[in-house]
């Protein structure tokens, strides 16, 4: 896959995988990236325990068969949008490791959500959020189109600003996404925010707000401007009060795509999304791009040590 930027998009041979191809075809349009579908199987731990190695390997070539006909819906699709640049495999082993691994050699990964038993929802499931949590490339995450406009083209992009690497690295993703699609960025920053590593990490409420405003604008101001550089991308700032994770929910309702960043990490650490990725990606009506930071030793956090005095 080296050499030319790739989307993977991940089925199931469900409705909501038909939405996440559909998504990946239009993305793929904008700059010629090719698509690579994926579909994983696994045989059930307690075939191989219960059954002897002739049933087994039957069972297994049925999973595999089944899943090789989801991925070869899957090309067909695309290639009835008018792509070309198209592949597809079969991969054993669960989705979320199968998809974190391959998240290393892809630029982009794609799935659908129902709310109640995708691809998606198994993998943004109430014990981890995996694959948005420890992939090494942004995901989008397509819920279902229930009413309202389509989901693409995209035309206006919402991004939370907070002052924190995680937050800057996903405006600076929905800024590149608005200049591929020749969308507007609207950049939310919500006060007050009770915790986090950024620049409303407390507010006293003893605080002078309009001041405060003020600060928030500069510093709002002077992120988007660096940015956006000389690219001719339009970005509305917007400062309200609010949670962030309600404020971007409810922008979902207005716009084609919200962005927000994950740590990215692995470990016990990567086990969980922030609070606000993980609702909005819970609740929004339009996809979500989850947007790993940049790798490093850098955390988002502050930690100052106390000493007893």
């Amino acid at each position: 896959m080296a050499g030319q930027k790739v989307i993977l998009v991940g089925v199931d041979g469900s409705a909501e995988a038909n939405m996440a191809l559909d998504w990946g075809a239009a993305r793929a349009k904008e700059d010629g990236s090719l698509v690579h579908v994926v579909c994983t199987y696994a045989l059930a731990s307690y075939s191989a325990a219960a059954l002897d190695g002739g049933y087994a390997a039957l069972d297994d070539d049925a999973l595999q068969q089944g899943a090789q006909k989801a991925v070869d819906h899957g090309l067909e699709r695309l290639r009835s949008h008018g792509l070309t640049e198209v592949t597809g495999t079969t991969e054993p082993g669960d989705a979320t490791s199968v998809l974190v691994q391959l998240s290393e050699e892809v630029d982009l990964i794609v799935v659908g959500s129902r709310g109640g038993g995708g691809i998606a929802d198994r993998l943004l499931g109430t014990v981890s959020s995996a694959l948005p949590a420890h992939a090494k490339c942004p995901v989008v995450v397509v819920p279902r189109h229930t009413s309202g406009s389509p989901f693409w083209p995209i035309k206006r992009i919402v991004a939370g600003v907070d002052g924190s690497r995680t937050a800057h690295t996903a405006l600076e993703k929905a800024v590149d996404e608005a200049a591929l699609w020749g969308a507007q960025v609207d950049a939310i920053a919500a006060v007050p925010i009770a915790t986090g590593a950024g620049m409303l990490s407390w507010v006293p409420t003893t605080i002078d707000r309009e001041r405060l405003y003020e600060e928030m604008e500069e510093e709002l101001a002077a992120a988007c401007a660096k940015v956006v550089g000389d690219r001719d991308v339009t970005v509305k700032r917007h400062i309200i009060d609010g949670s962030p994770a309600e404020l971007l929910t409810e922008f979902s309702t207005a716009v084609d795509l919200v962005v927000v960043g994950t740590r990215g990490r692995g470990g016990f650490a990567g086990l969980l999304l922030g609070s606000t990725s993980q609702i909005v990606l819970t609740h929004s009506t339009c996809p979500v791009m989850t947007v790993p930071s940049a790798r490093g030793t850098e955390s988002d956090s502050v930690s100052t040590p106390w000493e007893r005095r």
